[in-house]
């Protein structure tokens, strides 16, 4: 078994989508009609065949509740890897995004973190991923 597609659950598809590209940096993989809304799945630009991110669509009330009730308590409940947290959150900084917590070294020495709101009702967690060394 392993990941291929997550989804993370959006209020505005069009808005996440502009957010996830043009800020982010993540590129369409996928974008067509599903019912009343779009399946749109996004990567990185470096792992087309990659796993992918879907934006869905917040559409059952219960999911706006639980939704909104993580972003009330600022629990990030979706996490992206970075090589360089804190390169990235300069690099973000620089084009608006908003942080709830600057890079921060995790309790017990474990990976450097950030989180930042999309914009679409979530926290996101940033985490470095420590390269191997060669």
């Amino acid at each position: 078994m392993r990941v291929r597609l997550e989804a993370i659950v959006v209020e505005d598809q069009a808005k996440a989508l502009k957010f996830y590209t043009e800020v982010l940096g993540f590129v369409v993989k996928t974008d067509i009609p599903a019912g009343g809304a779009r399946w749109i799945t996004v990567v990185p630009p470096d792992e087309r065949d990659g796993p992918e991110l879907l934006l869905e669509p917040c559409g059952f009330e219960f999911a706006k509740t639980y939704k909104q009730a993580l972003y009330e308590k600022g629990i990030p409940f979706t996490m992206l890897a970075s090589d360089d947290v804190q390169s990235e959150y300069e690099k973000l900084k620089a084009k608006g995004v908003a942080f709830k917590m600057p890079p921060t070294q995790s309790p017990g020495g474990g990976p450097m973190i950030a989180s930042f709101d999309d914009t679409c009702g979530n926290y996101i967690m940033m985490y470095e991923i420590k390269k191997p060394k060669a």
